[in-house]
C-alpha cells in the first residue's frame, strides 16, 4: 500500500515533520496531513534574534510567527516544538549573505537557508524524530520520476518557488513533500478557513527575514564591523567619476543615489571588491548574454556532463521573478557557461542561475548554478564603442573581470 505522500503504509502509521513559519502555507500543509490521518509533527524554528523584528509585519520566523505556529498546533491538536537553530543560522546564512556582499556579489540567501538550515539540518532533525518525511509549504511540484524525484513548477505561476529550491539534492528531494504544489493560494486560504485557523488572512512575508528595517547594510556592518572600504566610483572607459564608502551600498544596475554628477544616466554595471571600485556605464554595458556558473546542482535524469556534452538547450530564470528564457547551457574545460538568447540585464555575481527543461514548457526543474561572472555588450561582438579615454572600456571590463 502506498498512501498520498508515495510512501508505504496508511497515513496514521505515517510519521509527517511539518516545517511551520507561522504563516497560512504551512499552517494548511498541517491541516490537510493531519486530516488524511498523518501523524503529524509541527516544528518551528528560531533563526535569529527576534526582538528587532517583532514589531515588523512580513518579517518571517520573528516572535509573533512562534505564537502562531504554537496557536495552529494547538487548533489542530498536533505536538508543535520550537528548535533554537539561531547559532546555525548565523554562520551558514547571515554571515554568508555579508561575506557575498562585501564580496560584490548579490547573495539570495533564501537559497542558502533551504539549502542548509532547512533542508539538511532541520532534515536530520525530522529524522532522528522517527519521521517519514519532512513537508513545507513551498510552492512547487515534487513526485517520483522514472528514475528518482522530480521538481516541477507550481500550479500557481505567481507563487512558484521553485527558483529558491534549485538546490535541493536529490537525497533531499526522496524525503521532502509539497502538498500546495497543485494548489492555487485562494483554495490555501479557502482551506484555512475551514480548518477554523486564525491565520486564514495573515499576509505573506515579503522581507529577508533577518533585515526587518529593509536596510540590508545595517545588518552586513553589524556582522562584519569595519570591513567595508572606501574606495573610487569608475567609468567603464576608465575614469574616475568620483568616491563611495562601500561598495555594499551599491547594486548592480542601480542608477539613483550614485553621488556623482555626469552628463549622461549611469548605472552601476561592476562591483570589484579587490580593488574596491564601483564600476558604472550606459544601460547598454548592464546586458549579460554569457554567464559562468560554479557550483552546479543537478536533478536531471543523466548524468550533468553527459546531459550539457554539446550543449544542453533550456529556458533559464536568472531572477526568482524573471521570465523564462531560452538559453543553451555548455561545459568548456572545467567551466560551465549558460548562453542566454535574449541576454538579461544586471546580472550580478552571487545570484542564482535556474534552468529548466525546454521542452514541456518549462515545467520540470533541472537545477542551477550560482553566477560566478558574466559577459555582456562590452565583451560582445557589437561591443558599444567607448569614447576617447585612457582605458577603453572593453579592456577595462576585460582587467577588472
Amino acid at each position: 500500500m502506498v498512501n498520498s505522500l508515495h510512501l508505504p503504509g496508511r497515513p496514521s502509521e505515517t510519521r509527517v515533520v511539518v516545517a511551520m513559519s507561522g504563516g497560512v502555507d504551512s499552517s494548511v500543509v498541517a491541516g490537510l496531513l493531519k486530516r488524511e490521518g498523518y501523524d503529524v509533527v509541527g516544528i518551528t524554528l528560531q533563526l535569529y534574534d527576534h526582538g528587532e523584528a517583532v514589531a515588523k509585519k512580513g518579517a518571517c520566523c520573528a516572535g509573533q510567527d512562534i505564537k502562531d505556529a504554537r496557536r495552529v498546533s494547538a487548533a489542530l491538536d498536533i505536538p508543535h516544538y520550537v528548535l533554537d537553530y539561531e547559532r546555525e543560522f548565523e554562520k551558514a546564512v547571515m554571515g554568508a549573505f555579508a561575506d557575498s556582499y562585501l564580496s560584490g556579489e548579490t547573495p539570495v540567501p533564501c537559497v542558502a537557508c533551504n539549502q542548509t538550515v532547512k533542508f539538511r539540518d532541520l532534515l536530520e532533525t525530522a529524522r532522528g524524530l522517527g519521521a517519514d518525511a519532512l513537508a513545507t509549504g513551498h510552492y512547487i511540484k515534487s513526485f517520483p520520476g522514472e528514475k528518482a524525484w522530480e521538481l516541477h513548477r507550481a500550479a500557481d505561476k505567481e507563487r512558484d518557488q521553485s527558483y529558491f529550491l534549485f538546490n535541493t539534492t536529490p537525497e533531499q528531494l526522496a524525503f521532502l513533500r509539497f502538498p500546495l504544489g497543485g494548489m492555487p493560494k485562494d483554495e490555501t486560504r479557502a482551506l484555512a478557513r475551514e480548518f477554523g485557523l486564525d491565520v486564514a488572512e495573515k499576509s505573506d512575508s515579503q522581507d529577508i527575514c533577518f533585515v526587518p528595517s529593509g536596510r540590508y547594510t545595517q545588518v552586513i556592518e553589524r556582522l562584519r564591523p569595519g570591513a567595508a572600504e572606501a574606495g573610487n566610483i569608475v567609468h567603464v572607459d576608465g575614469r574616475v567619476l568620483g568616491r563611495h564608502t562601500g561598495i555594499i551600498n551599491y547594486t548592480i544596475g542601480q542608477r539613483r543615489g550614485l553621488g556623482i554628477a555626469a552628463a549622461e544616466p549611469l548605472y552601476v554595471v561592476k562591483l570589484d571588491a579587490a580593488r574596491h571600485e564601483v564600476v558604472v556605464g550606459p544601460r547598454d554595458a548592464l546586458l549579460a548574454r554569457s554567464v559562468e556558473l560554479r557550483d552546479i546542482n543537478w536533478l536531471g535524469d543523466e548524468p550533468f556532463e553527459t546531459a550539457v556534452a554539446g550543449g544542453l538547450e533550456v529556458l533559464a530564470r536568472i531572477r526568482s521573478t524573471g521570465p523564462l528564457q531560452s538559453a543553451t547551457v555548455v561545459s568548456e574545460n572545467g567551466s560551465v557557461y549558460v548562453e542566454l538568447v535574449d541576454g538579461e540585464e544586471g546580472v550580478s555575481p552571487g545570484q542564482a542561475c535556474v534552468f529548466y527543461a525546454a521542452t514541456g514548457g518549462g515545467e520540470r526543474l533541472l537545477g542551477g548554478g550560482w553566477i560566478k561572472s558574466a559577459a555582456g555588450a562590452f565583451t560582445a561582438k557589437d561591443a558599444i564603442p567607448a569614447q576617447a579615454a585612457p582605458l577603453p572600456a572593453e579592456a577595462f571590463l576585460a582587467q577588472s573581470r
